[in-house]
């Protein structure tokens, strides 16, 4: 390799690498885009809870429903998918995770198990407004 060739090689390399380290901001708005992170999806609607005589009955999981666990059914979460469910009456949350396919009602956002609506307050009142949002454990 000549000498001018070993030169413009080098150059291309520092020239290369300094690009690569301007921090994102430097970089102007496409890259301050591409950086930041999506909004997880929130949803807002009614819950409602499923009674304990589907206890042991087998969910669009394979598992069977317990009521002591908290667990809900959503319509197009996948199955495992854990979601912070907010009762917007009182404030009260809970994490609950996607076992099961529903509601039934198509004026509900999801359902939750027994214990799940007794954390959220809602066991008396059956149907209640809520937030639902994919849980982010930061």
């Amino acid at each position: 390799m000549t000498r001018s060739r070993a030169c413009a090689a080098a150059a291309f390399i520092v020239l290369l690498s300094a690009a690569v380290a301007v921090p994102v901001s430097a970089r102007g708005a496409a890259g301050e885009a591409a950086a930041t992170k999506a909004k997880p999806k929130v949803e807002r609607g009614l819950a409602s809870w499923y009674g304990s005589k589907l206890h042991g009955h087998k969910t669009a999981s394979g598992e069977p429903m317990d009521r002591q666990k908290l667990t809900a059914a959503h319509r197009k979460l996948p199955f495992g998918t854990v979601v912070e469910v907010t009762n917007k009456r009182n404030g009260r949350k809970v994490y609950v995770t996607i076992t099961d396919r529903g509601p039934g009602k198509r004026s509900r956002i999801i359902d939750v198990s027994p214990v799940a609506a007794a954390q959220l307050g809602m066991k008396k009142k059956g149907v209640t407004p809520v937030e639902v949002r994919p849980a982010t454990f930061e």
